[in-house]
């Protein structure tokens, strides 16, 4: 059963048409990757899940409630959300922000107990970052932060993880860790994962993976395109959203598997 679904969404600013008719279904243990140019609504669409923003039209349902209409501790219960960036306006101890994620299972004038205590240091082991505990999360690095964020959202204990664009700041390292620790959230945890992206081969490495996977293209001719990451990141359709000129390849690696990556050309504006 499916823990998101989405059905004929529609949000505008006014009278700017952000995005329309967005349908798709999230299951536990799934990777959906939202996928597009910038300004075709990732960022908003995710909000709408969250309920930060409200649709125009149309439903978002998570556990069978519409999310919507349901309020934010309620809400926190089911969806963590790990944003691409982040202030570190004041020196928390690693282990205090990440128990921010049990804000709402305590009461509004309680504190957190040693339950909440233990389930932090959990999430923190469980991403091998325990010894992080008394750090200053202000002296982490992009990487380390981000991995921080993620536990945070573990000791929230909900069944999806929102994730916009978590590598956009990272190294080609830190890159592939945020990568193979999302995928072990899904196939270990059966989180369903819910993230936007503006790398194609991200949805490659997931599907190289054997996770499930599938692709939300927004931008496509000014709709929608969705589907298995090989099916959805082809040279044609690079060219239709993005203007690119670009080739898929794909090598075998040492498991004998068959890893695909879309490399671009150049831009159809560089080639008049």
């Amino acid at each position: 059963m499916a823990i998101i679904e989405i059905n004929n969404a529609g949000f505008s600013y006014g009278e700017r048409r952000i995005f329309k008719n967005i349908g798709f279904k999230v299951e536990p243990g799934e990777i959906y990757c939202v996928f597009g140019p910038n300004g075709c609504g990732k960022s908003t669409l995710l909000e709408c899940v969250l309920g930060l923003l409200k649709l125009d039209e149309g439903e978002i349902l998570i556990g069978g409630k519409n999310s919507q209409s349901m309020k934010p501790s309620e809400l926190a219960r089911y969806a963590a959300y790990v944003p691409q960036m982040h202030e570190k306006t004041f020196p928390y101890k690693v282990i205090d922000f990440v128990l921010m994620g049990r804000a709402a299972y305590t009461k509004m004038i309680g504190s957190p107990g040693k339950a909440d205590i233990r389930i932090a240091e959990n999430a923190l082991d469980a991403l091998g970052i325990g010894n992080f505990r008394d750090r200053p999360y202000t002296q982490l690095s992009g990487g380390e932060l981000q991995l921080v964020m993620i536990a945070r959202a573990l000791a929230q204990e909900t069944p999806v993880i929102v994730l916009d664009e978590p590598t956009s700041h990272l190294d080609f390292k830190n890159d592939i860790a945020i990568l193979e620790t999302i995928a072990h959230l899904a196939k270990e945890r059966n989180l369903a994962i819910l993230m936007a992206t503006h790398f194609p081969n991200q949805g490659f490495f997931f599907e190289y993976k054997n996770l499930p996977v599938e692709i939300l293209l927004m931008g496509y001719e000014n709709n929608l395109l969705a589907g298995k990451p090989s099916d959805v990141f082809t040279e044609e359709n690079m060219r239709v959203v993005f203007g690119m000129d670009s080739r898929v390849i794909a090598c075998e690696t040492e498991e004998q598997k068959i890893l695909r990556q879309i490399v671009s050309i150049r831009s159809e504006s560089s080639c008049r």
